[in-house]
């Protein structure tokens, strides 16, 4: 059974950084042909869920869309099954809920892994909060 667990949210000042961690059971993050997409999305009361970045398992590919270019990054540990979501220079606008969601969709086109509709696993979202 997938699942799929955020740690990391939290409080922090405009300007800080924050980790986010997604831990996932029930399938393996090492690289094999049999990989998952696992992807990070934000999402505001009133608002779509919002794709920030993705990963494959598979090769390691990874998206960035919207505000996360430049400023977020994705890693994976395959050791501890864990997809990681480093976020610097927070904006009061990346206030938000965060979830991390897995799809076995291994080959749509890039831009596609942002669309929530396209995940089959979330986790139960972790809260942002960030402080002018």
């Amino acid at each position: 059974q997938v699942r799929l667990v955020e740690f990391g949210g939290g409080l922090v000042q405009a300007g800080g950084s924050l980790r986010l961690s997604c831990v996932a059971s029930g399938f393996t993050l090492e690289a094999n042909e049999l990989g998952y997409v696992i992807g990070w999305f934000r999402q505001v009361p009133g608002k779509e869920r919002e794709g920030i970045s993705a990963i494959s398992s598979r090769d390691g590919s990874s998206w960035y869309w919207n505000s996360a270019k430049g400023r977020f990054t994705i890693s994976r540990d395959s050791a501890k099954n864990t997809v990681y979501l480093e976020m610097n220079s927070l904006k009061p606008e990346d206030t938000a809920d965060y979830y991390c969601a897995a799809t076995h969709k291994l080959f749509l086109d890039d831009d596609n892994y942002a669309y929530a509709r396209e995940y089959e696993y979330w986790g139960q979202g972790t809260q942002v909060t960030v402080s002018s």
